[in-house]
């Protein structure tokens, strides 16, 4: 009943009905299996399908009762795609460093197999957790390519070093689409790493192999990553191309929030070609596409790009517009930047059409007066980057950033922890770990006996043994005798049992000795219970009575004794 119920299960999970996979894998495993095996693979399938619905803490629980299993049964593959797959889990969990470790060990194991594919995905992993992991601290840095830390930088460099290991086997193995992969990995890296020449090295690549095999959403990426680092190599035209043959795969694909992000790009790229009617062209297509998609972190962008494009072109009347409407849209997102950015773009317009200014809220006052001198780092940043529209407008909608807008605009209000938080609790953490190391050290001290017979400890040896007859070798089989039945305990103290794993049925034990005999006993006294005597025959009147067979024995008796031979005494 289990194993049918999980291929179900993984029946409706390849058919993309990974909901009621999960329905039929939970039921496998309440129907209980005692085959490790089995339960290793359900438990695998469940921890994809958790991971595919985004449930990231029940995919993380069943990735690690299978990575149990493996290692109870000595499955030493089973154990590395386990450790991958945990990996996977706790990257996206933002688990880095745990993440790394599971994904070293799929390495290590992969190695010791020399299972080849294995070793790849191993590598390609690696470079996906330290590329994460230095994209999220970027992020929480507010920080440009210039501006990144070393931490950030060594995780990036990091990430190149497992990608191009990634790529060399790839090209041993003659694996292309893996190697697609790893290219526009590379690109992405080496974008964030501000080396743009190398990143349209490896877009350029992978955008070949797309081509090779009709990947049209693959072409359509490696379109968009050339187009933004031409960009920052002030390759505008070129970059127009590039984000134009993007727009085109949009459409042929039917992603319109990919369309829109197309026409964000063009925009900029031509309000930077001071090509305004272009460029307000490309913002409206993609403010209409954001309103038909209720996207309204987009709308917010759109009319700002607007309102800055016919502020260029001296119509500041509709540059009004679009500005009170950016201010409007920032303030339903609770974008407070772009409030700031609004309300002082508007006081400017209203300046210079004439009309009297509107008075601000003591908050709004503050933000505005902060990005006109300048203000805090991060409104400095934010300040520069939405008047260049050239920046992380463009890093944010690259499609290998598949973050939503509007999960953009819930993390502008969310406090997220920094870099210097994260050392410190790792520095809080390690003095934790440290301590509680010497603490158990010191109580595994205190456990330990002392069997030493030494003039310091004349006591327990008066108490245990007699003196003088300790090197009698009776004494020392008894010495022996009583060490073994100490350590024996204290191996039993140590014990532990292997962790509760749902839907394992424990197999029957095999009964001792002492059951045994319990059970022969029982059994004995169960068959004498059993026997019957043969049944008493009543009196009747044509059988003779019991006396008259007692006369006949015992005269049978007597003759018997009658003929008996005495043995002669020889004397």
């Amino acid at each position: 009943m289990c194993l049918e119920l999980a291929l179900e299960g993984e029946r409706l999970c390849k058919a993309g009905d990974c909901r009621a996979g999960v329905a039929f894998f939970q039921a496998a495993i309440q129907a209980g299996t005692d085959d490790l095996r089995t339960l290793s693979a359900i438990y695998s399938q469940l921890g994809n399908a958790y991971f595919y619905l985004g449930d990231y803490v029940k995919a993380m629980q069943f990735h690690k009762h299978d990575l149990t299993l493996a290692r109870t049964m000595g499955d030493k593959l089973g154990e590395a795609k386990s450790s991958g797959n945990l990996g996977n889990t706790l990257k996206v969990m933002g688990k880095f460093d745990e993440a790394i470790i599971c994904c070293k060990r799929h390495l290590e194991i992969s190695r010791e197999l020399n299972d080849k594919l294995s070793e790849g995905r191993a590598l390609y992993n690696l470079g996906n957790v330290y590329h994460a992991k230095g994209k999220h601290f970027s992020r929480v840095g507010h920080m440009d390519a210039e501006e990144f830390s070393e931490d950030v930088k060594e995780c990036l460099e990091q990430a190149v070093f497992f990608y191009e290991e990634n790529l060399k086997l790839m090209r041993e193995l003659n694996d292309s689409a893996a190697q697609g992969r790893a290219c526009g990995n590379l690109g992405n890296t080496y974008y964030l790493l501000g080396n743009f020449q190398q990143a349209i090295k490896y877009h350029q690549e992978r955008l070949k192999i797309a081509r090779e095999f009709g990947d049209k959403a693959a072409e359509r990426r490696a379109y968009c990553n050339l187009g933004n680092s031409h960009i920052f190599l002030g390759e505008f035209e070129t970059a127009a191309e590039h984000y134009k043959r993007t727009l085109v795969l949009a459409q042929e694909l039917n992603d319109r929030a990919v369309e829109a992000q197309a026409c964000y790009s063009l925009g900029n790229t031509y309000t930077l070609l001071r090509d305004y009617p272009t460029a307000m062209d490309y913002h409206l297509r993609h403010l209409h596409i954001a309103q038909s998609l209720v996207d309204r972190v987009g709308e917010s962008r759109a009319s700002w790009s607007l309102g800055n494009a016919h502020s260029a072109m001296g119509d500041h009347e509709k540059a009004l517009y679009f500005a009170t409407k950016h201010l409007e849209l920032s303030k339903e997102i609770g974008d407070t930047v772009g409030q700031a950015t609004a309300q002082m773009h508007i006081r400017d317009l209203r300046k210079a059409l004439g009309l009297p200014q509107e008075e601000l809220s003591p908050e709004s006052a503050k933000l505005v007066e902060a990005l006109q001198q300048g203000g805090s780092p991060p409104l400095r940043r934010c300040r520069l980057r939405r008047e260049s529209m050239t920046r992380l407008d463009i890093i944010r909608l690259t499609p290998d950033a598949k973050a939503k807008n509007n999960a953009e605009a819930s993390l502008s209000h969310t406090p997220v922890p920094t870099i210097q938080s994260y050392s410190d609790q790792g520095e809080d953490e390690d003095s934790f770990f440290d301590l509680l190391s010497r603490f158990q050290s010191k109580r595994m001290d205190d456990q330990r006996c002392s069997l030493s017979v030494t003039s310091e400890n004349k006591e327990n040896c008066s108490s245990n043994t007699p003196v003088g007859n300790f090197n009698n070798g009776d004494a020392q089989e008894e010495l022996l005798d009583l060490i073994v039945g100490m350590q024996s305990k204290r191996m039993d103290e140590q014990r532990v049992a292997l962790p509760h794993l749902p839907g394992l049925c424990p197999p029957a034990s095999a009964p001792d000795d002492s059951f045994l005999d319990m059970l022969m006993r029982c059994q004995s006294e169960r068959l004498e219970d059993q026997r019957s005597s043969l049944p008493g025959v009543g009196g009747g009147a044509t059988v003779p009575d019991e006396d008259f067979f007692s006369l006949i024995m015992r005269l049978q008796s007597g003759r018997m004794e009658d003929q008996r031979a005495t043995v002669p005494n020889n004397k």
